[in-house]
């Protein structure tokens, strides 16, 4: 009986050695069109893998917003400037829509979340964007966790219509080498 046990468990510490060779990437897949392309134009790759292809400008998106109405929700994808990402995790972030407007971004299923050092950075978001009312309370939790003051947090009373999308996939522009 111990010879059987000692033998399965040889064949299966076998069998998981084989699985683990077989799961690592090969230098191909490394080296697909898509990755290369992310890695070639200065961008990383974070949630569905997305292209540069057929995107709106930040003012285009921002007029796409202008025509909708609360309730309405488009799938688009658009290039914007990081405003403001998150400081705890990366949950959230802001993209310019012009000097003044922005555009709140949260991430499909929470399954991914922009690094932290995204602020100033050119992103491509690709998603559904729609207009949201933000009670409150949630606007005081995301002025918290922007870093606001209490004062500033204090101050807001009135919930806010906002220019939302949720992201399913980001090309984030990675930072300059210096």
């Amino acid at each position: 009986m111990k010879k059987i046990l000692i033998i399965l468990s040889v064949l299966a510490l076998c069998a998981c050695k084989n699985n683990e060779k077989t799961e690592k990437s090969t230098p191909d897949e490394e080296n697909s069109p898509e990755v290369a392309m992310n890695q070639v134009e200065g961008f990383e790759s974070l949630g569905e893998k997305i292209d540069k292809k057929n995107m709106l400008s930040a003012s285009e998106m921002k007029a796409e917003f202008e025509n909708m109405k609360l309730g309405d929700t488009i799938s688009v994808k658009f290039k914007s400037e990081v405003d403001k990402v998150c400081k705890k995790k990366g949950c959230w972030m802001t993209l310019k829509l012009d000097d003044s407007i922005r555009s709140f971004v949260k991430f499909k299923d929470y399954s991914f979340f922009m690094p932290l050092d995204s602020e100033n950075r050119e992103a491509i978001v690709k998603g559904k964007a729609y207009l949201s009312e933000t009670p409150v309370d949630e606007l005081k939790h995301f002025a918290k966790d922007a870093g606001k003051s209490e004062e500033e947090i204090a101050a807001i009373t009135e919930p806010k219509i906002e220019y939302a999308f949720m992201a399913e996939g980001v090309l984030m522009e990675t930072p300059e080498e210096k």
